[in-house]
């Protein structure tokens, strides 16, 4: 933030004398110079006062006989400044200092309430919303590094598909549930994309709940950890309009390069000799050799598929608007806002309709809040978020994967007419042979679009009651709300009319072409509609609390709430999945501190759960924990010490939650069977010819009233530090054992007849870890203040109890002790030698191989490598460490910014099934409709390959092959790449204009910066951006450049 300039006294605090009343304007802000927002400014003993807007602003009308003028806020030591009227340039600029009861900021948004920092025993990380802003419409991508105890990372940066997968101190479940963590947006359950589409200029607060003792009151919902947000309310004061616009550019972080189509003809005749020396060449060296004179393309095609396909770059846009304000009785907040999110795939000429991505998301939100009396208030919140789209109808990570699925020579993307098709006024997609059932990529992102809308709609009332009159301390809230949701989807399309080359004249240069399709193909867009889907929920909410300090030592807090959900889906295609959700629970919190030293702090829920027996469907998971503020107590704050350390508290905690969310919705009822009364597979026929067919009956799930509740018990300690007044530390070690983990039976004998898996309680994990997180402000002088901020989590978790065969002559093949994400192969030594050392290693069960191919370790030292020989290879999936380090710095009106993301710990596989180059692509998802084709050939491959010429034991790809040769498709270590990377996540510079020049345009404030996001990485893994993991053939994170506007009135 940039202070007023010293000279611009007018400006500000500018004194208006009307008979005996003056009225002064000042802003309020804290020691980061940050403005205070919803600060009280007030004449003591009287009813005079105002609160600051949201840039710290106020207007004060004062009476000439006022003594003083009070400023509070909570966290923050009160301030008492004198009122002279000769004098009133005091209350220009008033900064306020913390409270030296309360450091590491003033208070904490906790569940259903607010604490004073010093008194959360539970795991809490808070951040302010403004460091979560990235160039993305997509909050969750600017997760990963900023939040201590969060695991976060991105696989896509396809518009609409590039929602980071984030965990609460790592994954500590193995069922088939939900593990990612419970999303409440003003105290709502909602989804990660509902919390990806949240704009940060609508947030007031940001929390991350890890522990037992913070999600305890969310009971069942909160196994996995809370992120708890928290939308801006109207302040008392004058009406504030702001503005942000923003422009960027995107492009891929890093692309994947494909060799050219020469050395792909080249290499694919290699591919045939080097493994059937009497193979016949696919290309004929003068096939070759046309294409090095570049003799017509037509007939001797070398396309480029990505260059085809997709653009350097797109231009995406964002703005956004808010208005605030109110008086005594109501203030309002409201903000508009609006995202165009554009993919990077080229145009079709001949399409009348745009074929890229376009992905529209407009949100709509207005927050009022009204004093029905002195106790009561009104909270009314009504939110709208509107998602339009339109793209290919294979979606854009599809599209760049069969970019590199297609041969680059076998026949253009589309054939300009021959002489007899002059007249032809459709388009002449490329093919090959006589079917047209080879894949052509062009054709396939052009022959149509797909169309999804998406809408959220979420009205809410709170009521809270202060019953002071009652009794001090106590209050009571009611809280409604109703979700609406709806979405549907369609299809337009038309079928490409293929042509392939018949024959060429290389004298004339001319060449004929054969309609391979003319009585399928069209040339109008046909429709297909897609699926629907609406739902509802209701959610009630009622708690009470009680908070109080007694002879001035003694605070009691208490709390109780309870809450109601029910949700409905419709157009669901199962019956379990069409019946309403309800859940019933009740929870409460009890507090004891003394003398702001010593905390005792009991949690609980109890909760009811539909999915289980009556006999055990209701759980009680209590918590508790205890914290000492060590440098509250009179040996340490007399001391030399207490300069330099400013705060100390220990803390921890203990408890269990509880998790119901263990299956699919396809397995809500466990404690019920599940008959198909229609399953063709059981069907018998009948007749004299046998020509009468009826399905029969299955069991698709077995009884078993024993199920029940996963039970997560955490444990945690921790201790928060302030130093020197500048640096703030806070480092947890936290241990995780999860029981009850939902399995299948692995040692039921099939002679027992069971048609469906039976499953049971009967899997165990744990989990441990570390989260540090440090914050160092400074301000040196008038123009120069910097902060640091740093976050690190280590986060691990291992199987301690699965069922499984015995594997006491194999241990290492045993699941027990090994990491939840595991990466399982074999231990790939090196390429083989020559024929020899083919013959005299052990035999491998992977059909044929020879020199140049794979050579594997034989673990159990029996010759043969086989399924005994697999072990545990490499780092989890799922990271275990994720760090993140940046500064701000500002000097006068200027401001500049960094932040950098690491990853380390991981694993992740290159599939050879998916890059083996020239031959049929690896479908198992029938992405390419049973259609013919060719896999490029990867520039990695071809630069580092083994061959008679280059016989390199450790070359990146074995010898070259036209088919997949399965032993080298194994999972191996020879596969295996190593996920640790560092990135420069974001940078961004700013300038905010004087005052002196905003003022005369009548404007509070004016901002413009430029930033970037995803600015270079450094890894050891190259071919692709490392963060994607083994989604690196699919759409690409991108590299964005943004130049905003921001702007209030």
């Amino acid at each position: 933030m940039c202070l007023p300039p010293l000279h611009a006294k007018q400006d500000i605090a500018s004194p208006q004398q009307t008979g005996k009343t003056y009225t002064i304007k000042g802003v309020v802000l804290d020691f980061n110079n940050e403005p205070i927002i919803g600060a009280s400014v007030f004449i003591p003993g009287t009813s005079i006062g105002v609160a600051t807007d949201l840039d710290g602003n106020y207007v004060l009308k004062v009476p000439a006989n006022t003594k003083n003028i009070e400023f509070s806020y909570i966290g923050y030591e009160k301030k008492v400044v004198p009122f002279n009227p000769k004098d009133l340039n005091v209350f220009r600029v008033v900064t306020m200092k913390e409270d030296s009861g309360i450091a590491l900021e003033d208070v904490t948004i906790v569940a259903f309430a607010k604490q004073k920092k010093e008194s959360v025993l539970g795991s809490v990380s808070t951040i302010k919303p403004a460091e979560l802003k990235t160039t993305s419409s997509n909050l969750t991508t600017g997760f990963a590094g900023k939040l201590a105890g969060v695991v976060a990372y991105q696989r896509s940066g396809e518009p609409g598909e590039d929602n980071a997968e984030f965990f609460i101190r790592g994954v500590t479940t193995f069922g088939t549930g939900k593990a990612d963590p419970l999303i409440l947006i003003d105290n709502i359950e909602l989804t990660s994309s509902d919390l990806a589409r949240l704009n940060t200029d609508d947030i007031a607060s940001f929390s991350i709940l890890k522990d037992a003792t913070a999600t305890a009151l969310y009971g069942a919902r909160g196994a996995n950890g809370v992120i708890l947000v928290t939308t801006k309310e109207g302040t008392e004061g004058k009406m504030k309009l702001s503005f942000r616009v923003e422009s960027s550019f995107s492009a891929p972080s890093k692309e994947v390069e494909i060799a050219d189509p020469l050395t792909f003809m080249k290499l694919h005749n290699e591919a045939v000799r080097t493994r059937n020396p009497d193979g016949a060449l696919p290309y004929l060296e003068s096939a070759i050799a046309a294409r090095e004179k570049g003799l017509n393309p037509m007939a001797y095609p070398m396309v480029d598929w990505k260059d085809m396909l997709f653009k350097d770059f797109t231009t995406n846009y964002r703005g956004n608007m808010s208005l605030s304000g109110g008086g005594r009785v109501a203030r309002y907040y409201v903000a508009l806002s609006y995202s165009r999110d554009n993919g990077i795939l080229k145009q079709v000429p001949s399409n009348l309709f745009d074929n890229n991505i376009k992905l529209d998301k407009y949100t709509v939100r207005s927050n009022v809040n009204i004093n029905l009396t002195k106790t009561t208030e009104l909270g009314v919140r009504v939110s709208g978020t509107f998602d339009s789209y339109q793209g290919p109808i294979q979606g854009g990570s599809q599209v760049y994967s069969q970019a590199i699925k297609a041969s680059p020579v076998l026949f253009p993307a589309m054939y300009a007419p021959d002489a007899a098709n002059q007249y032809t006024n459709h388009p002449m997609f490329g093919n090959y042979g006589t079917s047209a059932n080879y894949l052509n990529p062009y054709a396939e992102m052009a022959r149509g679009y797909k169309e999804y809308e998406n809408t959220v709609i979420l009205a809410q009332l709170e009521l809270k009651q202060d019953f002071s009159f009652i009794t001090e301390g106590l209050k009571g809230r009611l809280l409604g709300n109703v979700t609406r949701t709806s979405y549907y989807d369609l299809q337009r399309s038309y079928t490409p009319f293929y042509y392939a080359l018949d024959s060429y004249d290389k004298t004339k240069d001319e060449y004929t072409l054969s309609a391979l399709n003319p009585d399928l193909g069209t040339d109008y867009l046909g429709y297909s509609p897609g699926s629907k889907k609406v739902g509802s929920s209701l959610y009630l909410e009622a708690s009470l609390s009680y908070d109080r300090t007694f002879v001035e030592k003694h605070n009691v807090s208490g709390m109780l709430v309870y809450t109601v959900r029910e949700g409905k889906s419709g157009n669901e295609n199962t019956l379990q999945k069409s019946l309403p959700t309800r859940n019933l629970g009740l929870a409460g919190r009890f507090t004891y501190g003394f003398s702001d030293r010593y905390f005792a702090e009991f949690n609980f829920g109890y909760n009811g759960s539909e999915r289980f027996d009556k006999s055990h469907r209701w759980g009680f998971f209590p918590s508790g924990g205890l914290g000492w503020v060590v440098s509250n107590e009179k040996f340490w704050a007399d001391k030399p010490i207490s300069k330099v350390i400013n705060m100390l508290k220990l803390k921890g905690s203990y408890g269990l939650v509880g998790n119901d969310n263990i299956s699919n919705n396809d397995n809500r009822f466990f404690y019920l069977s599940e008959v198909n009364m229609n399953n063709s597979g059981r069907g018998m026929n009948f007749g004299t010819n046998f020509d009468e067919g009826y399905n029969g009956i299955s069991i698709s799930r077995y009884a078993n009233p024993k199920i029940g509740w996963e039970i997560s018990h955490k444990m945690n300690v921790g201790f928060e530090l302030k130093l020197f007044n500048d640096l703030e530390i806070q480092a947890e070690y936290f241990k995780e054992r999860r029981t009850n983990i939902l399995q299948e039976r692995a040692d039921i004998p099939s002679l027992m007849g069971f048609q469906a898996p039976i499953r049971a309680n009967i899997g165990e994990a744990k989990g441990h870890g570390v989260d540090i997180s440090l914050d160092y402000s400074h301000i040196f002088n008038k123009n120069w203040w910097t902060t640091v901020r740093g976050n690190f989590t280590y986060a691990s978790s291992e199987f301690s109890e699965y069922e499984e065969p015995d594997y006491s002559a194999t241990p290492w093949r045993s699941k027990i002790g090994s990491k939840l994400s595991q990466t399982y192969g074999y231990i790939a030594e090196r390429l083989f030698v020559d024929d020899e050392d083919v013959a005299n290693s052990p035999k491998q069960q992977f059909g044929e191989y020879t020199a140049g191919d794979i050579k594997y370790k034989d673990i159990n030292r029996d010759g043969i490598i086989d399924e005994q020989d697999i072990v545990p290879i490499g780092y989890p999936t799922t990271p275990e460490i994720i760090y993140g380090f940046g500064f701000s710095v500002g000097y006068k009106a200027f401001d500049f910014n960094c932040f950098f993301q690491g990853s380390a710990r991981s694993s992740f596989f290159i599939s050879p099934l998916r890059i083996t180059p020239f031959a049929q692509p690896y479908d198992p998802d029938n992405e390419l409709g049973g259609k013919q084709a060719n896999n490029a050939l990867l520039q990695v491959i071809a630069d580092n390959h083994w061959s008679e010429s280059n016989q390199n034991m450790y070359a990146f790809w074995p010898r070259l092959s036209d088919t997949a040769i399965s032993n080298n498709n194994q999972s191996s270590t020879w596969w295996l790449r190593d996920g640790t990377f560092l990135r420069m996540k974001s940078a961004e510079i700013g300038y905010t204009l004087p005052k002196r020049l905003t003022s005369k345009a009548k404007l509070e404030n004016l901002r413009i910066y430029v930033s970037g996001t995803n600015l270079f990485n450094i890894s050891k893994f190259k071919i692709w951006d490392t963060e994607m993991g083994n989604n690196g053939l699919g759409y690409p994170v991108q590299r964005v450049f943004n130049v905003g506007i921001q702007l209030s009135l």
